[in-house]
């Protein structure tokens, strides 16, 4: 009989699309596992480091929501059959910010802030070495290099409201943290800011630098107006870095 019909019995499936289903299922083992490790380490510094008895519960509902948001971009824009070890470097910097953000609202103490500073510390050194992986493993990506500036400027987010809580500057600092958010909704508006921006050390560096300046804010031994002026510098490389990428972006657009 002609027409469309079933595969036959024993048809082999499309090996491309059980790579696929095959990278998928590990990367959501690979984010359970992820998701449980942040909250076993929210409980530990809720017992050392002073941190209020929600702190795992809000660590549990943050790492699922962003494990959630990871696996359905990873289905859809993730290049390769694995997740890679490069991305899984990222996701751990990505945990580690969302555990730093479950600790907003705990009561400040000294305790708490070297813990952020800890925290803080770790995901700093590892910001560096998913690129350097991903370029030594051959897993370079617009996935995994799109993952790497969201992870960064969510523990910028967080390291702003986390200085902020403490005391250490101003509502102000928290524009640091806002302004890749900015640039995003801008650019609904202003299609142009969309366009792709060229690499840059600059831009890097930036980044780094104002990372660790936060990281400096948070140190229990840097008080106002010490570390008002440290924030403050920081806020000023970065505003100064957004300016000169929008500025190369408006070129482009009227070239």
């Amino acid at each position: 009989m002609r027409g469309t019909s079933a595969p036959a019995a024993g048809a082999r499936p499309n090996p491309v699309t059980l790579d696929r289903q095959r990278a998928l299922s590990a990367t959501g083992t690979t984010l359970a596992l992820v998701v449980a490790a942040t909250v076993v380490l929210a409980l530990v510094l809720a017992r050392v480091a002073g941190a209020d008895s929600t702190v795992a519960a809000r660590a549990l509902v943050y790492s699922l929501l962003g494990g959630a948001l990871v696996l359905a971009l990873a289905a859809r824009h993730l290049p390769g059959p694995r997740f890679g070890a490069a991305n899984l470097v990222t996701l751990v910097r990505g945990a580690l910010a969302l555990l730093l953000a479950a600790l907003i609202g705990s009561a400040p103490s000294a305790a708490l802030a070297w813990a952020s500073v800890a925290l803080s510390l770790i995901a700093l050194a590892l910001d560096g070495v998913d690129g350097a992986l991903a370029r030594k493993r051959g897993e370079t990506s617009a996935f995994g290099a799109r993952f790497d500036m969201e992870t960064d400027a969510l523990t910028i987010l967080v390291l702003c409201a986390l200085v902020w809580q403490q005391g250490k500057a101003g509502a102000w600092v928290l524009i640091a943290g806002a302004l890749r958010y900015l640039f995003v909704a801008a650019g609904f508006a202003l299609p142009w800011l969309k366009r792709a921006l060229p690499p840059s050390r600059r831009r890097q560096a930036v980044c780094v630098a104002q990372i660790a300046s936060l990281i400096v804010c948070l140190l229990p031994l840097v008080t106002p107006p010490a570390s008002t002026a440290v924030a403050l510098g920081g806020l000023a490389a970065l505003l100064a870095s957004f300016a000169v990428d929008v500025a190369w972006l408006a070129r482009d657009a009227r070239a």
